[in-house]
């Protein structure tokens, strides 16, 4: 069958051109052999195919597929920018804990090295946890994420915080430096004062989902929710727990009441994980502003005002 990559993927790779993420090539390079890479994958685990998902993820080509014995499964096939081995060695390590089981991590030499293959259980594709009314999902998703607070384990691949949010932290100033005397600029400034301080004494290092949110946690059989698609990332729980804070933004945003209830959801969520509310209001606060940022950098003025709202109530 024809893996033709869905329109939000597009979408997503052409962001990380913009963004200058890759080199202009690389994810180019990455469409053209895609199919041949999903042939290759198919052939080597002996898959029925049965259909490509879309809309899909951002990052990844997600096929729905069955194995030789009819089981249902999911085979991923990722770019290299969105670090499918750090998601290998993060699924083995939960090995089904509180995220989808990792079937296959595939062979790291697969594909010539120019995409990560992975094959994972099949859960509900198409029902998440934000299916739920919101104080239930919120309730659901922060017991999914509770449960990958585990030990990391001792593999490079898998970046810190520090390492991270330094990256990101690079780009931000960048844009700082051209909106001086705006509201962006004061935003980006308080935003990396925040980071600055959360990093001098964080109180542990697990590891964590590093990309948490609602659509990120799906209905399954083994039990009723489970974590898919993380970009695994080693440090404090704040961290992770700072990007459930902002979910269903649109709505936060529309309501009169908005920062009242994202108040709220700091103090609840904190009290209820065991988070210090000034760290996660702190790591809320910098990562809402990075992905403002990073939102208007590549083209989605929409969503970059959204989020940079919802930044300034904290």
């Amino acid at each position: 069958m024809a893996f033709e990559p869905p329109r939000r993927l597009l979408r997503a790779l052409g962001e990380t051109r913009r963004s200058g993420q890759e080199g202009p090539d690389e994810a180019d390079e990455w469409l053209e052999r895609l199919p041949e890479l999903a042939q290759e994958a198919v052939a080597l685990r002996e898959l029925t195919v049965e259909r490509v998902q879309a809309p899909g993820g951002r990052s990844s080509l997600v096929v729905l597929v069955r194995r030789a014995d009819g089981t249902p499964a999911v085979l991923k096939l990722a770019p290299g920018r969105a670090r499918p081995e750090a998601e290998r060695v993060a699924l083995a390590h939960w090995d089904g804990r509180g995220a989808v089981r990792l079937l296959d991590g595939g062979d790291t030499g697969e594909a010539s090295g120019t995409g990560g293959v992975l094959l994972l259980e099949r859960l509900h594709p198409d029902v998440s946890v934000r299916s739920l009314p919101e104080a239930k999902a919120l309730l659901e998703a922060a017991g999914t994420l509770r449960r990958l607070w585990v030990e990391p384990p001792a593999d490079p691949v898998l970046e810190t915080v520090a390492e991270r949010t330094g990256r990101q932290a690079e780009a931000m100033r960048a844009t700082a430096a051209g909106a001086a005397g705006t509201g962006i600029g004061a935003l980006v400034d308080a935003a990396l004062a925040a980071r600055e301080e959360l990093l001098v004494q964080p109180p542990e290092a697990l590891l964590l989902h590093g990309t948490f949110r609602q659509s990120k946690v799906l209905a399954g059989e083994r039990v009723p929710w489970l974590a898919v698609g993380p970009d695994p990332v080693v440090g404090e729980c704040a961290f992770d727990l700072a990007r459930l804070v902002r979910d269903r933004v649109e709505d936060l945003i529309a309501s009169p009441s908005g920062p009242s209830i994202t108040r709220r959801r700091i103090k609840r969520l904190a009290e209820s994980l065991e988070v210090d509310q000034a760290r996660l209001r702190g790591w809320t606060l910098f990562r809402a502003v990075e992905s403002g940022v990073r939102a208007g950098r590549v083209g989605r003025p929409q969503d970059a005002g959204l989020l940079l709202e919802f930044a300034g109530w904290l």
